[in-house]
């Protein structure tokens, strides 16, 4: 290999052991360059090429001062100090560079300067990627943290356990944008109520929301719904065609419910719609520009469609800019009797008096799961204000389900104030929760304060597998 494109001759690198020199620095990972005394580019090894993507003979011969005057490599032959893994910048290239550069002396003279240095431009832009990601995680933090005032529009949702409160905030933070939003939650948790609050507080309130339930059409219609279409599409339809949902929602809101009952024919149509704005009708040819805020809300586990093959994995990630969850009332039993009220207040009007509920049916309502969510509440409080002729309503006012679940509760506690009865059920319930607690039954009995033949017979007695 011929080193002399490699090098200028100078009294830098002395000619003694060049190609020997040269060989080992062509070996070494890094950049090196070297400069004589008039910032002269007298040296640079292959790896110059390789990483800085500009040959050597381009750069060979020219005086670093014209190139980078700002450069480490000329600081050292300045002043004489040495940088280690310094940072630095070249303007001529637009990368970022870490090393070392340091002078070169002939007794007490400078006559040169040396780099040795990398290319980080990669990682100083995942750096500044980092930062940005932590700066918006940060900034939403602190705006959540400072629990302001919701809009308007939000006060439909009525209740203020915590996590519903933080879905609330970020909820009417992205209504003041363009985003696309997704609300997960259980059947009932009150996705369309979201939905609704989220276009009523955005810039597009003046506009319609237009709502589809993609679970209530039938496959073979809801192109044809979604896009609309052209006279003489196909049989039945329409003389004079239709507008579909996307372009009654320009500039306002499409609201989407029951996403994930969506076909994958469908879903790839929906993420045409959502990439480029843009769709064609039923039997039409003209392309057609839109503009609508899409909101879109599923009980469903898309995640778990995506592994399966049922739901595609961009149209989520295209949906999932701004997830809002919905917990279910189990999980919010701290709003159930807020919810409870704010239904009874609705029902009163009707019925032309005020309601409370009886402290049974309160007991009831707190040890009960509502499956049904915000919806069987409502629906079991409508039921109940039909049925109740006075202002307090019973439990034998409520649907017959829930009766069933009162009796049955009650079977189980026939002797309410029978202290032997109460007292074992307390014992099994310390018994079982020390055998959770503590590794083994030995420092289980120990807790608990009794001796082993009492531990074990205290097992039989509550049925307590031994």
């Amino acid at each position: 290999m011929s080193v002399g494109v490699h090098a200028v001759t100078s009294s830098v690198i002395p000619r003694w052991d060049r190609k020997l020199l040269f060989e080992i620095l062509n070996n070494i990972h890094d950049v090196v360059l070297v400069i004589d005394s008039d910032t002269t580019v007298v040296y640079a090894n292959e790896a110059y090429a390789r990483i800085l993507g500009v040959p050597v003979e381009r750069v060979l011969g020219r005086r670093l001062d014209k190139i980078e005057p700002n450069s480490k490599t000329i600081t050292a032959l300045r002043t004489g100090r040495v940088s280690n893994n310094g940072r630095d910048y070249l303007d001529s290239l637009g990368i970022d560079v870490v090393g070392s550069s340091f002078p070169l002396y002939d007794g007490k003279n400078i006559i040169g300067a040396v780099s040795i240095f990398k290319n980080i431009t990669e990682v100083v832009q995942l750096n500044r990627e980092l930062q940005l990601t932590k700066g918006v995680a940060n900034y939403f933090k602190e705006q959540l943290e400072q629990r302001e005032q919701l809009p308007l529009s939000f006060k439909e949702y009525v209740g203020q356990n915590s996590r519903l409160r933080e879905t609330l905030i970020l909820a009417a933070k992205v209504a003041l944008t363009d985003s696309t939003v997704l609300i997960l939650g259980e059947s009932g948790v009150g996705k369309g109520v979201l939905a609704r609050a989220v276009h009523n507080a955005s810039r597009r309130k003046n506009m319609p929301l237009i709502k589809v339930n993609c679970a209530a059409i039938p496959e073979n219609l809801i192109e044809s719904e979604l896009f609309g279409y052209e006279d003489g599409a196909f049989t039945g339809a329409k003389r004079g065609g239709k507008l579909g949902k996307f372009e009654l929602a320009h500039e306002g809101t499409i609201f989407l419910d029951e996403i994930g009952d969506m076909s994958l024919t469908m879903q790839a149509k929906l993420l045409r719609v959502l990439q480029e704005k843009e769709f064609e009708r039923v039997g039409g040819t003209k392309t057609i520009k839109v503009n609508p805020r899409v909101i879109t809300a599923t009980n469903r586990d898309l995640k778990s469609m995506i592994e399966n093959g049922t739901f595609r994995k961009d149209l989520y990630y295209r949906l999932n800019i701004v997830p809002l969850y919905l917990s279910p009332l189990r999980e919010r039993k701290d709003d159930l009797l807020v919810l409870a009220k704010t239904f009874l207040d609705q029902f009163s009007g009707a019925a032309g008096h005020e309601f409370s509920l009886s402290p049974q049916v309160i007991k009831l309502f707190q040890s009960y799961d509502w499956p049904g969510n915000i919806r069987e509440l409502q629906n079991v409080l409508e039921h109940a204000s039909i049925v109740c002729s006075n202002d307090v309503i019973e439990v034998h006012h409520l649907p017959a389900h829930m009766i069933t679940i009162h009796e049955d509760n009650k079977c189980n506690s026939d002797k309410p104030h029978d202290i032997k009865e109460i007292l074992g059920r307390v014992e099994k319930e310390l018994i079982l929760s020390a055998l959770a607690t503590y590794e083994n039954r030995t420092q289980a009995m120990k807790a608990l304060g009794i001796s082993r033949g009492a531990f074990y017979d205290k097992l039989r007695r509550y049925g307590i597998d031994e």
